[in-house]
């Protein structure tokens, strides 16, 4: 078995299924686009196990707390993952992660948004290992988010070709 699948077992983690899109929505791009050595990812949204969204929804200082957006920005890390897997085949593919933004829902005053999108790049970190997960970082606090998702990730990394 590949070493990022073995590590993902080990951690009790299950990729989900594609997003479930609301009736009505469609989505004219890719969730992962390769380009030479690099694949972009689309902002990703957390997700549960058939491809749901994940709640809490809504605005985080608001509806939903801290602890719980940090959370869902794991799930978001993990609905990445699935969507390389898809795409790549394998994620041991994937050499280095090297850039990602994270965009949370956040209530009028909010500005704890490190804190925040931390649950993603910790998880990104603990499969990969500090040499391939570690990355450059934003996180910004948005008025809206699609869907009123709470945390939206996007992210580019270095593949093996």
């Amino acid at each position: 078995m590949a070493k990022i699948e073995t590590k993902l077992k080990e951690l009790g983690i299950e990729l989900p299924a594609p997003i479930k899109l609301p009736p009505g929505l469609t989505l004219p791009f890719s969730f992962v686009k390769t380009c030479g050595n690099r694949a972009y990812l689309s902002g990703h949204a957390p997700l549960n196990l058939d491809g749901s969204l994940a709640e809490p929804l809504g605005k985080v200082g608001a509806e939903v707390s801290v602890g719980q957006a940090t959370e869902l920005a794991k799930l978001t890390a993990v609905a990445m993952l699935s969507s390389l897997r898809r795409e790549l085949g394998d994620l041991d593919r994937v050499t280095n992660w090297l850039r990602v933004l994270g965009m949370v829902n956040v209530a009028p005053g909010f500005n704890m948004t490190t804190p925040v999108v931390n649950g993603f790049s910790e998880l990104i970190v603990e499969v990969y290992g500090p040499e391939r997960g570690s990355h450059t970082r934003s996180a910004v606090g948005m008025a809206v988010l699609p869907l009123d998702i709470a945390v939206e990730v996007e992210a580019e990394v270095e593949i093996a070709t």
